[in-house]
């Protein structure tokens, strides 16, 4: 499985294996549908490498506040060094207008669906899993980025060069950072529920733009106790 299963979202019906984007990434097939955006798996003419492309779904594009939090994304995820983040390598606008992310592509399985299909995992291997986490959400938070959506969904599980497991945290997209926005304004209103519920810190259901690095300890600790245990608490 690679950052999702294949997939053929209706409203990408027009993109397929083989078309051309931004005029360098030639789409090998798409790889899911989120709620802000499309993945495909595509590679780079010149370079024949293969990337993960993300870009904005049109129902999205209608909302400026999903497209700042776009952009947001790709900022947050940028400027984290920790080999525990997926790399983003290059932003951009498509011919259509909606605005794309490349990322590494990865190859494994998220811990979701790791968990549905083994079920309960062993201390010592979840307890890895998650350290390696860990590193990431740390230099998150040392740079003032609250993620406020970690879930088993996004920590994927790839291999290192090594061999060894190596989990991967996605999806930065409703990430806390003032600091990153051109305005200083939180892309975040008091009045819309961000996240996902079973994950989420008591005070993050309450007002999810006045979170700090706690509710994404909060989220660890759920994550840890569905592992471990077969549920969420």
């Amino acid at each position: 499985r690679t950052q999702g299963d294949p997939y053929d979202p209706p409203c990408m019906a027009d993109v397929k294996p083989g078309d051309v984007l931004a005029g360098k990434y030639r789409v090998d097939r798409v790889l899911g549908e989120g709620g802000m955006g499309v993945v495909v798996a595509a590679t780079h003419i010149q370079l024949e490498e293969r990337y993960a492309l993300k870009f904005m779904l049109p129902r999205a594009l209608e909302n400026p506040e999903a497209s700042g939090r776009f952009l947001q994304e790709a900022r947050a995820a940028a400027r984290l060094k920790s080999e525990h983040v997926a790399r983003v390598h290059d932003v951009g606008t498509l011919e259509s207008g909606a605005p794309y992310i490349v990322m590494e592509y990865l190859e494994g399985d998220d811990l979701s669906r790791i968990l549905l299909t083994r079920g309960p995992l062993p201390i010592e291997e979840i307890a890895d899993y998650v350290l390696q986490a860990c590193d990431a959400v740390a230099e998150a938070h040392a740079r003032g980025i609250v993620h406020r959506d970690l879930k088993p969904a996004n920590l994927f599980v790839t291999r290192g060069s090594d061999g060894h497991p190596l989990v991967k945290v996605l999806d930065f997209g409703i990430s806390k950072a003032n600091a990153l926005s051109d305005s200083g304004v939180s892309m975040t209103k008091s009045s819309v529920l961000l996240g996902s519920p079973l994950y989420m810190s008591p005070e993050q259901m309450k007002a999810a733009r006045d979170v700090d690095q706690a509710t994404d300890q909060w989220s660890i600790g759920v994550i840890l106790y569905e592992a471990v245990g077969g549920r969420v608490p």
